[in-house]
């Protein structure tokens, strides 16, 4: 039986968000950047952007004070001005937040939290605490999209956290990329990058439609997770459609695999009712088609050929992005080849 979550209050035009530094303080560098992404998020969705207390102190001091990003999190929970929380970027250390973090001051003070990839320990604290959160495009990524924010991401922004809840279909994004495009050179705020054609969905293996709450992340942030007080307990894995995405540090299929095999061993896997795989960051065809190998293997190791696996969705290191609420109910069909997410 899938656990119950708290789904935060929407985010209307004229909220108040807030713009935490939770992981890397590299913000201050590419000040231009944040501005753009504040501007683009004030005219797609009209919330005013504030950024929290410590957020702009810096790399050098967020990364000495840990307490000082979780104080930045309690702030904007516990702030009756803020409505919603955005993180502005990832990084790698998050997971030093865990013994600063307030459960209880999630649970209390409900409110939408958007992020990813480092994020990943705050969007599943959001979780232990009971309430839904939204994986998504950050501040300086997706949200200051050069050229102007794509609307496949403004689509997901607004159906999981503006527009009045109803059941929506998730949908492939029509072009991708990866481009990097360097944000310190303000020329190439406005020079649009370079996007492939979209190339779907693909349906690995299951039959049965299936229901489940939504939980996962970035991989290599739940590897540093795994055996923490921020590992999710059991009951959180009952029932759940895992959400499992890779990073521009671009692990070896071989290696996702074997993070999987640890999955089965604490028996996650047993647990899942379906999951769904991001387009995986810089890898060829060669290791796309590895890495299906790989999860075909280990889900026949755990006897769940029966598993409904859907990969290269839109959710990770690659651009546009969707949003989803981790916590919510979706609904995988294999024979509609269709995705819903429940209110």
């Amino acid at each position: 039986m899938s656990p119950s979550f708290v789904r935060p209050t929407r985010l209307p035009p004229g909220s108040r968000v807030a713009a935490l530094s939770l992981s890397s303080g590299f913000v201050t560098e590419v000040m231009n950047r944040y501005q753009t992404g504040v501007r683009q998020v004030e005219h797609e969705f009209g919330w005013e952007v504030v950024a929290s207390p410590n957020a702009m102190r810096g790399e050098a001091f967020l990364s000495a004070h840990p307490e000082a990003r979780a104080d930045d999190l309690h702030w904007a929970l516990q702030n009756p001005e803020i409505d919603g929380l955005l993180s502005i970027i990832g990084g790698d250390d998050s997971v030093r937040l865990l013994p600063h973090l307030d459960l209880g001051v999630i649970h209390s003070h409900p409110k939408p939290f958007l992020g990813f990839s480092d994020s990943t320990v705050t969007l599943l604290a959001f979780l232990r605490a009971g309430v839904t959160a939204y994986h998504g495009p950050s501040l300086l990524t997706d949200l200051a999209e050069n050229g102007g924010m794509h609307p496949f991401t403004v689509q997901g922004i607004r159906r999981a956290l503006v527009d009045a809840p109803q059941p929506f279909d998730l949908s492939p994004a029509p072009e991708w990329t990866e481009h990097f495009s360097d944000w310190a050179d303000t020329a190439l705020q406005g020079v649009r990058r370079p996007f492939a054609p979209g190339d779907g969905w693909q349906w690995l293996q299951g039959e049965a439609a299936v229901q489940g709450h939504l939980i996962g992340g970035c991989l290599e942030v739940l590897d540093m997770l795994n055996g923490t007080p921020g590992w999710p307990t059991p009951a959180l894995w009952d029932g759940a459609v895992l959400a499992l995405e890779t990073s521009e540090d671009v692990p070896a299929p071989r290696q996702v695999g074997y993070w999987l095999r640890n999955y089965a061993a604490q028996g996650i896997l047993a647990r899942a009712a379906g999951l769904l795989l991001a387009r995986p960051r810089s890898y060829t065809t060669e290791m796309v088609e590895e890495l299906y190998g790989w999860v075909r293997r280990v889900l026949c190791e755990a006897e769940r050929e029966d598993l409904p696996v859907v990969a290269n969705l839109d959710f990770g290191h690659t651009s546009p992005q969707l949003t989803l609420p981790l916590g919510a109910q979706v609904w995988l069909d294999p024979a509609a080849g269709r995705i819903t997410v429940l209110p």
